[in-house]
């Protein structure tokens, strides 16, 4: 098999080759380069201790001499060269207690998380594939090097991973492998909450979210989102819904384009239904409430998860107003984008849209085509350039101190009843017309 290494990578090997060394490109490169995918970043693993290869190369950066790693700088390019090595006991989950370098190109594989990510190239050997990832890449499968559990104890973040990298390439999580994530899950726990973030972010934006239930059946959630159990295990008996809320959840997020904010909003819209369940005496489940519960979970769960704050008041805004009725025309949809917010739009129609294909058939004509019209209206809005908040106004602030209204809070109501007529009357967004009637009728 050839991989058509980039050119620095090519020189770097080259010249530990030429020193006496060796050295490969490996891991997810590797595993990239065979499936048709442009590596985000290369790695290269070689024989050289840390010290020989800061001799080699005029650029380098100590990133992590203790774990055998130098960078190497090529202009602006960047490289991890790291040591052959065998990690030691591990007494956290995360950091091994020891490292040992070592000469031996197999057993640095065997400390790798997955067969697929344990595979090592270089154009004069060829592709090294010690532990069969080429055969589970063929599979289509996802499978520990060597011992699932001892893998798993190593980095228990790779329970996440496996379902992570079955989400993104689509394969199925091998039944040894599979039955040791089950026993381990718990050891989750020790993990930050800065690390399952950056593989629940994966998840989400892989063409295969819906192996987050894969992560429920395993028991992964309930160390990092334990309000998704819930959802699963709470069935709705409502004739807009077929799914349980879980269920529904995992359809939504399906049903959404790839960004994290929308993906996120779509996981955790209907998050507190279990909470707001009530049944009424026809056996009709319903869950009053559940919008701006959500939403308030939504930011427990992700500031929990340590999102930045940017997302978490996005996310807050879709989940709140996830499950507006909106009745048709221009006068309703300026209200609306001045309550919901002009930045939310059009992206709530996504929301929108993402929830109703996860219910029923249930008067699903009927809401697809009030969608159509609000989303008609929005345009005609947007396109006229109609004024739905303070922003828009014709008159701001100055305007009125110059005409006379002292600083202070008297500003902002006067303000705010010349936007409640325009968003009333469109035409009304005159600056003269507004100041006119404003300021005579506040003298």
């Amino acid at each position: 098999m050839k991989i058509n290494l980039p050119k620095n990578v090519e020189k770097i090997i080259n010249a530990l080759y030429a020193a006496g060394y060796e050295a490969y490109a490996v891991g997810g490169c590797v595993r990239d380069s065979i499936l048709g995918r442009v590596p985000n970043d290369w790695d290269i693993t070689t024989s050289a201790k840390p010290e020989e290869v800061k001799a080699i190369f005029k650029r380098t950066v100590d990133t992590g001499l203790k774990h055998g790693t130098v960078t190497v700088l090529f202009g602006k390019e960047m490289y991890e060269v790291t040591t052959y090595r065998i990690d030691g006991e591990y007494e956290d989950s995360r950091h091994p207690k020891s490292v040992e370098f070592t000469a031996n190109l197999k057993e640095d594989l065997l400390r790798r998380d997955f067969t697929i990510n344990a595979m090592a190239y270089n154009d004069t050997e060829g592709l090294v594939d010690i532990f069969g990832g080429m055969d589970d890449i063929d599979k289509k499968i996802i499978r520990c090097v060597g011992n699932a559990k001892e893998r798993f104890t190593e980095d228990a973040l790779r329970l996440l991973r496996a379902v992570r990298f079955a989400a993104q390439l689509g394969y199925e999580i091998e039944s040894e492998t599979y039955e040791a994530i089950k026993e381990l899950a718990p050891t989750l726990s020790k993990i930050s909450a800065e690390r399952i973030q950056a593989e629940l972010n994966k998840i989400l934006l892989s063409d295969n979210p819906a192996m987050l239930k894969t992560a429920y059946k395993l028991g992964l959630t309930k160390e990092f989102l334990p309000e998704i159990d819930k959802c699963f295990e709470t069935d709705q008996h409502n004739p807009h819904h077929c799914y349980s809320v879980g269920d529904h959840i995992i359809k939504s997020v399906e049903n959404i384009e790839k960004t994290k904010a929308l993906r996120l909003s779509m996981l955790l819209h209907d998050i507190a239904k279990p909470v707001c369940l009530t049944t009424d005496e026809k056996g009709i489940d319903h869950f009053h409430g559940h919008q701006l519960k959500s939403a308030d979970m939504s930011k427990e769960i992700l500031r929990r998860l340590k999102y930045d704050n940017d997302t978490i008041d996005m996310v807050y805004k879709f989940v709140r107003y996830h499950d507006e009725r909106l009745d048709e025309g221009t006068k309703i949809m300026r209200r609306a984008m001045n309550r919901i917010g002009v930045e939310a739009f059009p992206d709530i129609f996504k929301v929108w849209e993402a929830d109703l294909l996860a219910q029923s058939d249930y008067q699903r004509e009927e809401k697809f085509a009030r969608l159509k019209k609000n989303r008609e209206a929005y345009e005609e809005v947007t396109a006229n350039n109609e004024c739905v908040s303070l922003k828009d106004l014709a008159v701001s602030g100055k305007d009125l101190i110059e005409k006379g209204i002292p600083s202070g809070p008297k500003i902002g109501e006067i303000l705010n009843q010349m936007l409640e007529e325009v968003i009333e009357n469109p035409k009304a967004n005159d600056k003269e017309y507004l100041l006119n009637k404003y300021i005579r009728k506040n003298d």
